[in-house]
Order: structure tokens, then C-alpha cells, then sequence
């Protein structure tokens, strides 16, 4: 059985989180500065050394210091003492670093197809009828076999509905010429935002995201989020979208000892702010059966009313950090959080949420039948890793150690949609490599990771080596009305007997059709739209 974690102490009595109950999720908040991420931090080094992979988003960049071990600090060293911990030490964690844009950490890409329709509406800020109308251009690419991986195959298939809108009408209903312009103006959008590199291939393994290091710890992912949390709906859709392929394509555990993965929500007022209700319903959804695959997801926000009712009521962990009743809502947010936590007679939480300094928090946990215990006012444990922004020298050589660079580091241009509906089907056309190789990693006083291949205790997918998704077939004849004309009967094929091998190939082409369209299915969160 895994061990308690310690969180802090009340008094003389220690508050544990209990690794068995962390897949039931939590709640992290508080106003800016009192230690939210100070206790993130903790939960993730603890449950590294338990072996639990973890997935963080660092918006501020200082949690990229869980790479190295932390330095010696008087006001640490006095919390340790204070809180009895005779065992404490400085040592860092085995820390991944992943980034979007690719700059700072290994790109994190997805394809346009797994990303799906009702996310890609939301990054786009498409209304019903325009969410509709990219509906009917995922089902084209579907029937079609057209896989859709980065912006211009999504731009190449928009063209081309609009070029053969008649007979696409015919076949899939109206489709509003302004309609398409506003989705193909959505998408300039994001590629000068610069989006475009979070679509693409290779796309990320699950099991490289839950990867344990020779000694046993968990890796600790963390994503660079200081340029991306200013885009904060394209921030929002990576981190759900994430969400979704680990409901996907992780198996059912029930309540495992331990999770296979915590992952970590920063900013998740962001998530939420101007979402449709159909979408707050399938965010409430994933995060109540996530929790039968493993997955503990953990909300961190600087006020509990930033988080939806049917959201809240599903996080049974809980750490509230201080609030300011500066303003009206402040104060009824401070009712509420008291309101939330089970009660303790010897304590006034609704009081004590106002007076609690840095470094203190409010926490209320489950105990092993699952039931939150009373909610105790404790001083926080303090961090193992460093508080400190870590060089780009350290980043680098932590890129390096982690193995991945070979796997992710170059982009991959397969022949789809964009190829096929430009007449440049089997031209290949790939990215150079990344300016700059990462250096060897520079002497430090500590070992860095060595991970092992592989998913973690065998919980993840095994990585598929070459892509997930076959390619499409190289067509014989070019351009659009060549390529797709046949399908509405506009298009000139000749009509001749099947050779074995065109059988074959039309075999293969209705397989990947049948391929994208489970991607297209399952689009954002998983099975649950099936």
C-alpha cells in the first residue's frame, strides 16, 4: 500500500492525502500569493516519489525548478523543524518538459481530427450555425478517408466545399458561404497566433506521459505555459483535450492503490469562462469517470466560485489557501468555501479563510472510506525542489536526459487532406529540424533521470512505431475535381474493371476512412460522445 503523503500539521496532528483517494480529484485555491503553487509543488514531488506520474501546466515558469533540488533556505530548514520532518532533504524530481510552440520544452502536438469538432468550435469562437457547418466538413473528410492533421488540410478542405458547394448540398444539406469564411478567418486566426504548431505529428504517446525512472519515481511533466496561458481558450483546449485522450484510451482500474496519473488544471478558471453548457456537461462528465481509469485531476484556481457547482461537487480533496473579502463577491466566495468543507467545531472556517498566512491553508481530505475529514487549519509542508526559475542551460540538459528529443523533436508532414485536395498527393514536405541541437547536459551535482522505455507499470497504451494513423493512398490523378469529383458524380473517371490491386486499395482506403472517423467520433472527450 503506497504511504500517506504529508501536507502539513495542525497543531501536532499531521493532515495526510492518501495516494488511494487522490484519483477522486481535488481543489487547490486561494488569492495570488499565498501559496497555491507552493502546495501543487508538494503534492507533485510526493507523488513522484510514490511513483505516480503527474502533468502540470506551469503558467508562472516557476515550476520548472522541480528539476532541480532545491537550495538551502532558513525559512524552509525552519518550517521543516517546526513540522518535525527529521527525514527532509533538497533533491529534484524527474521532470519532462513539454511547450506547444516547441521553444522551451518538447512540442505537444495533436491532429485536427483528434482535437474534433466541438473543441475546435470553441478555439475558433464559432456560433451554432458555424459550429454546425464544421461539423459537415468533418463528416466530408470521413466519408472520404481524408485525414485532417494540421490547419491547411482543415484550410484545403474549407476551399474545396466551397468550390463544389452545390454538389456538396446535395448530399450533406446547406451549407452558408459566410459560415465557411468565418471558420476559414478563425483559423488565419490561429495560425498568426501561432496554433499552427500545436496541430500536427507526431502526436504525444500517453505512455510518454506516464513514464517512472529507474529508481521508481514517476516523471513529472511539465508544460510551459507562460506564452500559452495568454491565449486562454487555446490554453483551455489543450489541457481538456489531454483530458480526453486519457479517458479515451486508458483502460477501467477502479480504485487503484495509487493513480496512474495526477494531472494538475492551473488557471482553471480559464476552462471554464465562457463555456456553453452542452461543454460544462462533458467537463463534468470526464472529470466523474476519469476517475475509474486512474486519472486524478486536481482544479487550481484563485477563487472556488471560478469552478462550476456540478464541477465542484466532484472534487473530494480539498486545500483552500487565503482569501481577501476586498469586494462583495470576495465575501460570498469566502461563504461559500467555508460552506464546502465538513465541519469542525473547534474552528470558525469562514473566519479563519481571511486570517491565514502564507504558507497556511484549510484542508479537508478523504480518509479511506472516501469521506472528507474535518477540515483543519494547518501550516504547509515545505517544497524538496527548487523555488527558483531554473536556467536555460538546465532546461535543455533536462530535454535531453529525458530520451523523447529523437521522438518529438521533428515534425512529420503525412500526405492528407492539404496533399490530396491540392493535386500534390505523395509530395512529401517535411520541417528541418529545430534550430539548434540541445547541448549535452552540463555537469550538476545530482543524477539526472534516467527514464525507463515504456508505459508505467504497464498502465498506459504501448507506443506505436510509425504513427497511430496509417496513411492515406497516393491518388492517381490530381487536383480537386480529379481527386473527390467522382464522389458527387461531377468528376470524369473513367468507368473500367477493378484490377486486384485497386481492389485492395479501395480496401485500405474505406479502413482509413473507417480510421478517422472513431478520430472524428471521438473528437472531445472520448467515448462519451459515441
Amino acid at each position: 500500500m503506497a504511504d500517506a503523503i504529508l501536507l502539513g500539521k495542525a497543531g501536532e496532528a499531521p493532515v495526510h492525502l492518501l495516494p488511494r483517494m487522490a484519483n477522486r480529484h481535488g481543489l487547490i485555491a486561494g488569492a495570488t500569493g499565498t501559496g497555491k503553487t507552493v502546495t501543487l509543488r508538494v503534492i507533485a514531488e510526493q507523488m513522484s516519489r510514490q511513483g505516480v506520474p503527474c502533468f502540470v501546466a506551469d503558467v508562472k515558469g516557476d515550476l520548472a525548478g522541480l528539476a532541480r533540488p532545491g537550495a538551502p533556505n532558513p525559512k524552509i530548514a525552519e518550517r521543516a523543524a517546526t513540522l518535525g520532518m527529521s527525514g527532509f532533504a533538497y533533491r529534484a524530481a524527474p521532470v519532462v518538459f513539454w511547450d506547444v510552440y516547441g521553444e522551451r520544452g518538447l512540442p505537444l502536438r495533436a491532429t485536427i481530427s483528434e482535437l474534433g469538432p466541438l473543441l475546435l468550435a470553441r478555439l475558433l469562437g464559432l456560433s451554432d450555425v458555424q459550429e454546425a457547418v464544421l461539423y459537415l466538413a468533418f463528416k466530408v473528410a470521413d466519408d472520404n478517408g481524408l485525414l485532417l492533421l494540421d490547419l491547411k488540410d482543415l484550410q484545403a478542405l474549407l476551399a474545396f466545399l466551397d468550390e463544389k458547394r452545390d454538389d456538396v448540398e446535395r448530399h450533406y444539406g446547406k451549407i452558408a458561404p459566410a459560415s465557411l469564411a468565418a471558420i476559414q478567418r478563425g483559423l488565419l486566426v490561429l495560425e498568426q497566433e501561432g496554433a499552427e504548431k500545436f496541430f500536427g505529428e507526431p502526436v504525444v504517446q500517453l505512455a510518454d506521459l506516464m513514464r517512472t525512472d529507474t529508481q521508481g519515481r514517476g516523471a513529472v511533466n511539465v508544460l510551459a505555459a507562460e506564452r500559452l496561458v495568454n491565449k486562454p481558450k487555446l490554453y483551455s483546449t489543450v489541457l481538456l483535450w489531454l483530458l480526453s485522450e486519457l479517458w479515451e484510451q486508458l483502460p477501467e482500474v477502479g480504485d487503484p492503490e495509487q493513480p496512474k496519473l495526477l494531472f494538475f488544471f492551473d488557471e482553471a478558471h480559464l476552462l471554464f469562462n465562457d463555456a456553453p453548457k452542452p461543454l460544462l456537461e462533458k467537463i463534468e462528465q470526464v472529470t466523474r469517470l476519469i476517475r475509474s481509469k486512474g486519472v486524478g485531476v486536481f482544479y487550481v484556481t484563485q477563487n472556488p466560485l471560478d469552478v462550476p457547482d456540478i464541477v465542484l461537487g466532484q472534487l473530494g480533496n480539498r486545500v483552500q489557501h487565503a482569501l481577501r473579502a476586498f469586494t462583495v463577491r470576495d465575501q460570498k466566495a469566502v461563504r461559500a468555501a467555508a460552506e464546502t468543507f465538513r465541519l469542525n467545531p473547534k474552528l470558525d472556517v469562514e473566519k479563519a479563510i481571511g486570517e491565514l498566512g502564507v504558507g497556511e491553508a484549510l484542508i479537508s481530505t478523504l480518509d479511506e472510506k472516501g469521506t472528507p475529514t474535518p477540515v483543519e487549519r494547518a501550516l504547509v509542508r515545505p517544497p524538496e525542489t527548487r523555488l527558483d526559475v531554473i536556467t536555460d542551460e538546465e532546461r535543455k540538459a533536462a530535454i535531453a536526459a529525458s530520451g523523447l528529443a529523437e521522438t518529438y523533436g521533428q515534425a512529420v508532414d503525412r500526405e492528407s487532406a492539404h496533399e490530396i485536395l491540392t493535386g500534390r498527393a505523395g509530395a512529401r514536405v517535411k520541417e528541418g529540424p529545430p534550430a539548434g541541437q540541445p547541448p549535452a547536459a552540463p555537469p550538476v551535482e545530482d543524477t539526472p533521470p534516467v527514464f525507463k522505455p515504456g508505459p508505467a507499470r504497464g498502465s498506459a497504451p504501448t507506443p506505436s512505431e510509425p504513427p497511430r494513423r496509417p496513411p492515406v493512398l497516393q491518388r492517381e490523378e490530381g487536383g480537386i475535381g480529379g481527386v473527390l469529383g467522382g464522389i458527387f458524380g461531377t468528376g470524369g473517371r473513367q468507368s473500367r474493371r477493378e484490377t486486384i490491386g485497386e481492389a485492395m486499395a479501395k480496401s485500405a482506403a474505406r479502413a482509413v476512412g473507417s480510421q478517422v472517423g472513431r478520430a472524428i467520433i471521438r473528437g472531445i472527450l472520448g467515448g462519451i460522445l459515441k
